[in-house]
């Protein structure tokens, strides 16, 4: 999908400059965060990974462009240094998202050197959620079913292919007219509580045995392996809050630049200007 998206970009973009010069292309530089149901929020620093993106804009004018983006990170959460430390569940999941949107800038970067900045628009992401067992082995956790995704109480198989709203803004500093550089704080709300495979309540461990084998009960509750005294939950017992959707973070560091520069798009203006009133003026003899 990281392919798919590259190449999308790439073509999308090679093709629309064909068709005008106010398009600027934009890379991304930083960090991908989680929120979920794994960890209070006290540990979204220790859970930061590296996060990259390549984008496109189109200005409307000097305060109003259409954004096409693609991002790549990694997210995780765990149980560790949170209040449910004896739960000991954790997660880590790729994550490769394409998005289209608006931005709106506060103040004409052609007037000003640094402006804030707002965005928001849709977008499609794939994600898929692993976890190291008590051997440091990866397991991939939707393969699971560790809540009884399928086949228990009616609980569905979620799916790994989601829709997100990405939200937010920054800060962007004109280097020059056709240059710029800014800081970006992303949140993607998404419409899924399964980044994290928690979402609801213990299902039954004799039936999840029965349907997935001892190796999803195992990972279902993982209280055994800090405490050698802890038992499998009451079935039925919270083990996520579903009211609560999982989403996702990028921010960092953004660069982008302007396809062919403003200097040269006027000369050409000027040029066509000329052709146009030449052709319209008095016969040459």
């Amino acid at each position: 999908m990281r392919k798919f998206f590259l190449v999308l970009l790439i073509v999308l973009g090679t093709g629309l400059t064909t068709y005008s010069q106010n398009f600027f292309t934009s890379f991304y530089a930083g960090v991908s965060n989680y929120r979920g149901d794994l960890g209070d929020g006290k540990n979204m620093l220790a859970n930061s990974h590296p996060a990259f993106g390549l984008g496109f804009l189109y200005e409307l004018n000097d305060r109003m462009l259409i954004r096409m983006d693609g991002s790549w990170g990694k997210i995780s959460g765990s149980d560790k240094m949170s209040k449910n430390a004896e739960r000991n569940l954790s997660f880590y999941s790729n994550i490769s998202e394409f998005s289209v949107g608006f931005e709106y800038v506060l103040f004409d970067l052609y007037d000003y050197k640094v402006s804030p900045y707002a965005m928001l628009g849709v977008g499609g992401f794939r994600f898929n959620p692993f976890t190291k067992n008590r051997n440091g082995q990866a397991v991939n956790l939707y393969e699971r079913d560790t809540e009884g995704q399928g086949f228990y109480e009616g609980r569905k198989k979620y799916k790994l292919t989601q829709l997100s709203i990405p939200i937010g803004g920054g800060v962007q500093w004109a280097i020059t007219d056709d240059k710029r550089i800014g800081f970006v704080i992303g949140l993607r709300k998404t419409f899924t509580d399964y980044l994290d495979d928690v979402s609801t309540t213990y299902a039954d461990p004799v039936l999840l045995a029965q349907k997935k084998g001892s190796t999803s009960v195992t990972l279902a509750y993982r209280g055994g392996e800090v405490n050698r005294n802890a038992t499998y939950p009451r079935v039925g017992s919270r083990r996520g809050n579903p009211a609560n959707k999982d989403s996702y973070i990028f921010s960092g560091i953004t660069y982008r630049t302007r396809f062919i520069n403003r200097a040269y798009r006027r000369s050409i203006r000027e040029d066509k200007v000329s052709a146009k009133k030449s052709k319209l003026g008095c016969p040459h003899f």
